[in-house]
């Protein structure tokens, strides 16, 4: 009987350890609960009226379609039966498998406060992004119409909670848009004027770079005309702003970028877990003591590998690509190997000719790493049409300040002030 292959996930671990078993004498499934592969990191774009959704996303069917060992299917797995070998999903359907291999990812974390959602949507799925755009340009069109100053200033107050990566590129594009896209736009108010704040729990901007990049990349927010706040810890969030400590700040759009939390997929294997819900996994990426689970992405915490992976686009594909090789190892009787993640580098973009990048000891900013970034984010997108086009938006923004997809759901008009 030809080995049954089954993974859950179709994000970059899942779809490059698919790809990685294309040769192999396997008999795969591929379930997720949507039916395309995103490219996460361009997912702010979308918010930000950058790029259209079909520009980082593409159907997992047709990414799939020539390769004839795999079956797709749309749907979310509930719990795993380490027991029986067995995946549940959401219809009560039981997919039996000889390997698995998790790649579920990571969902928004509130610590603890999951009230707040509700207030400040996170940026994980197309669905988020939709919903930011919508409050962003919706935020505008309340403020042309709001007479009383203090309320229209709180319509002009966007907040970015969290400085990561994801926090720092969605501030400095919300800058960009205020700025230059929307200037002339509107009568009643001059858009330059509306508040981008950014809140960062910690002492500095992208804690995971060294100090320096940290603070190029402070002073590139400033220039950006971005409030940045440091060393300040949110305390509450409803329909009017945020609340840090004793201090209020009224505002209409807050956007949550502080933190994460694996998939409680992870919970339903009944093995000890790391913080946030990380499966803990043994070198070669399988579950303690169970050899036919491996998990991948940021689902996955390895105790031993130092420095510790960092949760980003490159490690999942390495460990998708490391669990294929390792199916294919043991299936043949031949010893699995240990991940070790390549680092090749991190980039961070702020805004027009903004970024920040280091590759090991080589730090750089300002247009070039910028450049670097570009290159590499149009390398690493699925499809050529996908590139093409995300190439041609990006060069017609960047000469014209203009963003090709701010059209939002009007059935959304009226939203309670």
């Amino acid at each position: 009987m030809t080995p049954r292959v089954v993974i859950i996930g179709c994000g970059f671990g899942g779809l490059f350890a698919a790809r990685a078993l294309r040769r192999a004498p396997v008999d795969i499934t591929v379930v997720d609960r949507t039916n395309h592969h995103l490219f996460q990191p361009l997912l702010y774009q979308v918010a930000t009226a950058g790029l259209a959704a079909p520009a980082i996303a593409e159907p997992i069917r047709r990414i799939l379609a020539r390769q004839r060992n795999v079956t797709v299917l749309y749907g979310e797995a509930q719990r795993v039966d380490v027991a029986s070998r067995q995946v549940v999903l959401e219809n009560g359907e039981a997919l039996a498998y000889d390997r698995l291999i998790l790649a579920t990812g990571a969902t928004d974390s509130y610590f603890g406060h999951d009230e707040w959602r509700a207030h400040a949507p996170g940026l994980k799925t197309l669905e988020d992004a939709f919903e930011i755009r919508k409050r962003v340009f919706l935020a505008f069109e309340h403020a042309e119409r709001e007479v009383d100053p203090v309320k229209r200033a709180a319509w002009l107050t966007f907040v970015v909670i969290g400085a990561g990566a994801t926090g720092v590129e969605m501030a400095g594009m919300l800058a960009e848009i205020a700025r230059h896209t929307l200037r002339g736009e509107f009568r009643r108010f001059d858009p330059r004027n509306a508040r981008v704040v950014l809140v960062e729990a910690m002492d500095r901007v992208l804690p995971p770079y060294t100090p320096d990049l940290s603070e190029r990349a402070r002073l590139q927010l400033e220039r950006l005309g971005v409030t940045v706040w440091l060393g300040r810890k949110v305390t509450g969030i409803n329909a009017q702003g945020v609340q840090l400590g004793g201090d209020r700040l009224e505002a209409k759009t807050v956007v949550w970028c502080a933190g994460v939390a694996a998939s409680p997929l992870g919970a339903t294997l009944g093995v000890p877990l790391a913080r946030g819900g990380r499966i803990i996994v043994e070198p070669d990426l399988t579950v303690p003591g169970h050899p036919d689970v491996q998990v991948v992405g940021d689902l996955a915490f390895q105790p031993d590998h130092q420095p510790p992976v960092p949760g980003v686009a490159p490690a999942a594909k390495q460990m998708g690509r490391l669990a294929a090789r390792n199916i294919v190892s043991a299936l043949a009787g031949r010893p699995t190997r240990p991940f070790r993640y390549s680092d090749y580098g991190q980039l961070a973009t702020i805004g027009r000719s903004k970024a920040v990048a280091m590759f090991g000891r080589i730090h750089v900013w300002g247009w070039l790493a910028w450049f670097a970034w570009l290159t590499a984010h149009i390398y690493f997108l699925i499809g050529f049409r996908n590139r093409l086009v995300v190439l041609i938006d990006w060069a017609w923004a960047y000469w014209t300040f203009e963003r090709s997809a701010r059209i939002v759901d009007l059935g959304a008009r009226r939203r309670d002030d």
